[in-house]
């Protein structure tokens, strides 16, 4: 039986909803009421029994946290590590990779060209330090990766990784990121996946996948705090990395000159966190499982799909999103109108959008109309009548 989102109740449960036409969820979504009272309620306690202290008593609840974390990325619990933000996890697990001598000079690090901008400056700064390469893996046509042409480089041998992207922050399209995950097991190679834009939006399961890594944050599509983030790093893979920035959560120091990394994703935990906020971000993913994440990648692809077909019904309007299957994310220029008047023609219409700068995504510039584009990004709280608005706000600059 499909379950189907009571739409009403999302909203009346969203305190923001009640105040603006939020369609910049790829950015940083609305949290719901009950994830904003979990992080409030947290630093009350902080407050009358001090930190540490309420720390402790909240112990099991941080762990319940990993759990809900594993069930959403098809992972086990000691397996995910909760972190300050997708780039901090990426960094971590990258340098990871490279200090644990996974990465040589003369390798190949393969990327799309969706990489987003924090995640390629990562390779560069690995590539620069290590002597390897950075290979860029071309599109296909209607922008997403080329199959062929991945299996071509890997074939070509001395790959240290591939860093792929399932949803790229300025187009609505989605990697074929399983079938890539086949070509990476069969030729050996350590796949990370950045997964920023589609956790909380889409089903992500990281064994259908195939990847070795993975890297999500919580403030976007998984409607969180900001200041959380996700890890999956698949056992076995783990023991390989030695991440940057340890301290006595992540290591035992033994003696005056020796120091163990602990087991698996413990070596990436930091001691100091945002409980409130890693508490928060358990609440709001606890909700996104109850939800379904079919059912709200079923919600978020039609109100963005609608979008999409009204942005194109208007004269001198280009949607730049490509791709087979889409997701909730939609770009779109307006001639003779630049992005940003764009953006600020919506805020005074009371809609919130965001630009999606040329200089996060400059390996995909090679696309048709290349440049900053608008973005809008629906999520299953908003209605169809907010994506009027917009639409209402774009034909109104056209006119």
């Amino acid at each position: 039986m499909t379950r189907t989102i009571d739409v009403e109740a999302e909203r009346a449960g969203t305190p923001g909803c009640a105040t603006v036409r939020h369609l910049n969820n790829a950015g940083a979504a609305l949290p719901g009421a009950a994830t904003l009272a979990t992080m409030i309620d947290h630093l009350h306690l902080e407050s009358e029994r001090g930190g540490y202290e309420a720390a402790a008593s909240v112990a099991d609840r941080l762990g319940a946290v990993r759990h809900s974390a594993a069930r959403l990325l098809g992972a086990g619990p000691d397996e995910v590590a909760l972190t300050g933000s997708d780039t901090q996890a990426w960094t971590k697990a990258l340098w990871g990779l490279a200090l644990g001598g996974g990465i040589e000079a003369g390798q190949a690090l393969l990327v799309d060209r969706l990489a987003y901008d924090s995640h390629y400056l990562g390779l560069m700064q690995v590539a620069e330090l290590t002597g390897a390469r950075i290979d860029v893996v071309p599109s296909t046509e209607d922008g997403t990766l080329s199959l062929g042409a991945l299996a071509e480089l890997l074939g070509a041998g001395r790959t240290a990784l591939a860093a792929l992207t399932h949803v790229g922050t300025h187009r609505g399209l989605v990697n074929p990121v399983a079938e890539a995950g086949m070509l990476c097991r069969r030729a050996g190679v350590t796949y990370f996946l950045d997964a920023c834009q589609s956790v909380g939006q889409l089903p992500v399961d990281v064994a259908d996948i195939g990847c070795d890594v993975a890297t999500a944050t919580g403030r976007k599509w998984l409607r969180g705090p900001r200041g959380t983030g996700l890890l999956y790093v698949r056992t076995g893979l783990a023991e390989r990395l030695a991440p940057p920035g340890i301290g006595w959560s992540a290591a035992v120091w033994d003696d005056a000159d020796h120091y163990r990394l602990r087991p698996g994703t413990e070596r990436f935990a930091e001691f100091e966190v945002p409980v409130a906020a890693h508490l928060a971000l358990g609440t709001a993913i606890d909700h996104a499982l109850a939800l379904g994440l079919d059912t709200i990648a079923e919600r978020v692809g039609g109100l963005a799909e609608k979008l999409r077909a009204d942005l194109s019904a208007l004269s001198g309007v280009v949607v730049h999103d490509g791709g087979v299957q889409r997701c909730g994310i939609v770009t779109f220029t307006v001639e003779g109108v630049v992005p940003s008047a764009v953006v600020e023609a919506a805020a005074s219409a009371g809609v919130n959008v965001s630009v999606s700068d040329a200089s996060m995504y400059r390996l995909d510039l090679e696309s048709p109309n290349p440049g900053s584009r608008v973005r809008a990004s629906p999520h299953y709280y908003n209605t169809e009548e907010e994506l009027s608005r917009l639409v209402e706000v774009v034909d109104a600059l056209i006119g």
